[in-house]
């Protein structure tokens, strides 16, 4: 098996914490994870949350590009439903000239936080584009490519700076619907089985992007799958380290279905939306164990999905055993002789050590 590796971190506040230690272990973090060998490292977008302190990872990148050397970094997710596609280019051009060949961006469909916060976003925006239609906007404006309507009011319109190596965009999603979409676009595809842990649901999005895949632009279809992780020393910690995660999915009347991940954050969405809603507790969906039972997961998952990468996020409270996880992980890829893992220089192998 060779497959790509990343890791997303949605930089939590630990408890007694504050959102200063949390960005200094995303930090401390995303060092180790380039000098582990890990392809990427994504920071997400959440507001209006005392949980998790990345609000902005643009700005958030742009101290990470800083801080390391070689590792990819990006968004996991941008979401895009609540700004300008055009701006959001403009802060990534930025980010791909500062660290040409290291950026990506991923754009979310989530509102990334409470309803109070997404109508704080989007205050004042009135008859906005389906973000399909944003997507499309962004992905011309990174690219520099013409308006496809020459008469239109904005045509000519350039998004500075150009980059020669423009952001890589991906689709994070975690439905059929995303997959769709990401195929329509061409566009690289994330499903985020962390957030939909229904099997049958992820294999059918991973399908139908394959199928429906646009080459019409040259690419091909590259897809990852979102995993929740935790390697231990035994089977018994990861157990342990795995039962701190909640994770709850709100049914409100609307017909709209969210997931989050405490009761009280769950409470609260539904407070906050004026509208009836039923709440679900289910079991997380997070691939734990020793170094040996996470191997053969990896393995079924590749068998099962055929993905070109994955991208892992761990969550534990504390933050070594966080470290630890990644460290162990790294030795399950090693050790499972992945190309994509191989060291680049002895420099890099003592500073593993």
């Amino acid at each position: 098996m060779s497959i790509r590796v990343g890791i997303l971190d949605q930089t939590p506040i630990y408890e007694g914490e504050t959102a200063v230690d949390a960005f200094r272990h995303t930090i401390e973090l995303a060092q180790r994870a380039e000098q582990l060998g890990f392809h990427r490292f994504w920071v997400s977008e959440h507001h209006d949350s005392g949980h998790v302190a990345g609000s902005s990872p643009e700005v958030l990148i742009s101290h990470l590009l800083a801080h390391t050397k070689r590792i990819r970094l990006g968004s996991g997710g941008v979401m895009l439903q609540h700004y300008s596609p055009y701006k959001v280019a403009e802060n990534f051009n930025i980010l791909a000239a500062l660290g040409p060949g290291r950026v990506d961006l991923g754009i979310g469909r989530a509102p990334g936080g409470l309803p109070r916060s997404t109508q704080a976003l989007q205050e004042g925006i009135q008859d906005a584009a389906s973000l399909q239609e944003k997507i499309v906007q962004v992905k011309r404006y990174i690219h520099n490519e013409p308006h496809a309507d020459s008469s239109h009011a904005l045509a000519g319109l350039t998004a500075s700076p150009v980059s020669d190596i423009p952001a890589e965009l991906y689709v994070l999603g975690a439905s059929v619907d995303s997959a769709g979409m990401a195929a329509e676009l061409g566009l690289p595809y994330v499903f985020s089985l962390f957030i939909n842990s229904n099997i049958e649901v992820a294999l059918e999005a991973i399908r139908v992007y394959r199928e429906q895949f646009d080459r019409s632009q040259g690419r091909e279809p590259y897809a990852a799958l979102a995993l929740s992780l935790i390697v231990a020393e035994s089977e018994e910690e990861a157990e342990g380290l795995a039962s701190e995660h909640k994770l709850v999915k709100i049914h409100m009347e609307s017909g709209k279905v969210l997931t989050v991940g405490s009761v009280e954050q769950a409470e609260e969405f539904g407070r906050q939306s004026n509208e009836k809603y039923r709440l679900e507790i289910l079991e997380p969906s997070v691939t734990r164990g020793t170094k040996e039972t996470v191997g053969q997961a990896l393995l079924k998952f590749q068998q099962d999905f055929a993905v070109e990468e994955f991208i892992v996020t761990t969550a534990t409270r504390d933050f070594a055993k966080r470290i630890r996880s990644f460290e162990l992980l790294r030795e399950i890829l090693a050790e499972q002789g992945l190309s994509e893992f191989a060291l680049e220089s002895k420099e890099q192998e003592a500073a593993i050590g």
